[in-house]
């Protein structure tokens, strides 16, 4: 388990997977069927869902960070 999907199980009851390619790595997270949206600011991934609020620690030089159907997904290439 690396430390940014230990940042995200630590803050979220979610399932979180973080995978590594050679050209990228992406951290997913499942936080079930609800809509909501995600935001990159600096090192830090912000998932709004309802009224509520979760923070977590990313790789420096996201790409790309969308939500859909529950899923966050945080592209970083190389």
């Amino acid at each position: 388990m690396t430390e940014y999907t230990q940042s995200i199980r630590g803050d979220i009851d979610a399932v979180a997977r973080h995978y590594e390619y050679d050209d990228s790595a992406i951290i997913v997270a499942d936080f079930g069927f609800v809509t909501g949206s995600v935001d990159v600011v600096d090192d830090t991934a912000i998932v709004v869902i309802d009224d509520d609020q979760y923070e977590f620690d990313v790789p420096a030089g996201v790409d790309r960070a969308v939500m859909n159907n529950g899923v966050v997904s945080i592209e970083v290439e190389r």
